[in-house]
Formats: structure tokens, sequence, C-alpha cells
């Protein structure tokens, strides 16, 4: 995971580099949008599938694979946001 982009309060990009199961590269970003609770965050990651990977995602199910993984990570990022005092 390489850092490509922070902007303080309203995002950090970066860029992934995969080697299982398949290697690729993807690139991701967190968003920060201010609300009147705390703050919302959203995880968006793109790349492109080669034809292995594009096989691959025909048989497994993505999102399950690596969905569990995004709810993880956001959880892990509040807590450390709460234990810093910001939300």
């Amino acid at each position: 995971m390489t850092i490509t982009e922070s902007r303080p309060g309203e995002l950090v990009r970066f860029r992934l580099d995969f080697v299982r199961p398949l290697s690729g590269t993807n690139m991701a970003v967190f968003t920060f949008t201010p609300e009147s609770d705390g703050t919302l965050v959203t995880w968006i990651m793109t790349g492109r599938q080669n034809f292995m990977a594009k096989a691959f995602s025909t048989f497994i199910d993505m999102d399950k694979m690596v969905g569990g993984e995004f709810e993880r990570g956001l959880a892990q990022m509040k807590s450390v946001a709460e234990a810093a005092g910001r939300t």
C-alpha cells in the first residue's frame, strides 16, 4: 500500500499492490464528509481485471472475499479516530 495523495479532513488516496491470490494493482480512496454527528467515511477501490481475475471473479464472490476486510478496516479507523477525540 502506497499513499499517493492526502488532504487532511478530505481524502486519502492510495495504491494497492496485490500478490496473492492474484497479482494486480488497484487504486483506493477514503473520503471524509463531515456530518452533524460525526464523519461519514467512504472507501472506494477501483482497478482493471486481467483475464485470470475476470475468470476468478466469475466463480468467487469478490464482495464476500474482501468486504469483511473493508468492514474491519473501517472499524479500526473509527476506533483510532475516537481514541484521538475525532469522530
